[in-house]
């Protein structure tokens, strides 16, 4: 008896996926700044020093990287990854920790930064991995929306 495939996401269906989680991240983000300018609006005056514009960067990189690292560190995907049936494992099949997820973050970075270079290994890799699954030790599979967190791998 053979062992079933393991069924790798390619670049498109985690292309779309990220997309949409960038969209989602920023309109939290947006919101979020909506409303704190609102109430800088009535107390005061709503001006951004640079101060305030270097917090204002640092509070945006700790919502998209808490996004990302929450939903992969504990239910295996975000909500772009949900829509397009793809989950995030441990190269072994396991759980992605908050260690991990932290990693993958970093590599996801790094990834984009050239142009998105980092996502080139997909097109090549036996696994489908990008520069942050290599760094961080993740596959990123097809998953059903029905299929329990638990399981190993999507059949």
């Amino acid at each position: 008896m053979t062992a079933p495939t393991v069924p790798y996401a390619g670049i498109a269906t985690r292309a779309v996926a990220l997309a949409l989680d960038m969209v989602l991240v920023h309109v939290i983000v947006l919101s979020g700044g909506a409303i704190l300018a609102l109430v800088a609006s009535l107390v005061g005056d709503a001006r951004l020093d640079s101060l305030e514009q270097v917090l204002a960067a640092c509070a945006w990189a700790f919502v998209v990287g808490a996004y990302f690292v929450l939903f992969w560190s504990t239910v295996g995907q975000t909500p772009g990854m949900r829509t397009m049936a793809l989950r995030v494992r441990a190269d072994d099949g396991g759980h992605v920790g908050v260690l991990r997820a932290a990693v993958r973050l970093v590599g996801l970075g790094l990834a984009i930064a050239p142009l998105f270079l980092g996502f080139v290994p997909v097109l090549f890799d036996a696994r489908r991995r990008a520069l942050q699954d290599f760094l961080a030790g993740t596959v990123v599979v097809y998953a059903p929306v029905d299929q329990p967190a638990g399981s190993r791998f999507a059949t």
